[in-house]
């Protein structure tokens, strides 16, 4: 049986993070796409892929050293820095009080799940 290492729930945080920035630039990506030329000329695009690609290299570091069923979750915790970060970014975005409920319930079953592995 494998354990689960610290450095791993570390890697897959970085992880989300990364993919968390990724989703920020395919916003602002699609907020200045209009055609295919645009699309493919889009600098936002690229700053998407390469977090995406950086967030994969540091997803595949927590694999090594973690079990799945306790790292994997830890990348829910993207959609909790999307949800903080896009207001800074994107003047139509918002929190809720429905959203603050799903950040503490994502929050929630992220931390169940990693005191699972203690037993």
């Amino acid at each position: 049986m494998q354990t689960t290492k610290i450095s791993a729930i570390a890697f897959m945080i970085f992880s989300a993070l990364f993919a968390s920035a990724g989703q920020i630039f395919y916003k602002f990506a699609a907020n200045s796409t209009q055609d295919i030329t645009s699309f493919i000329l889009n600098h936002y695009m690229y700053l998407g892929v390469i977090s995406y690609g950086i967030g994969l290299l540091f997803m595949l570091k927590a694999l090594r050293r973690g079990e799945l069923t306790v790292v994997y979750p830890i990348l829910a915790t993207s959609f909790i820095w999307v949800s903080l970060a896009s207001p800074l970014f994107f003047p139509t975005d918002f929190m809720t009080m429905q959203k603050w409920i799903g950040i503490f319930i994502v929050s929630a079953g992220v931390s169940l799940v990693g005191k699972g592995r203690s037993k």
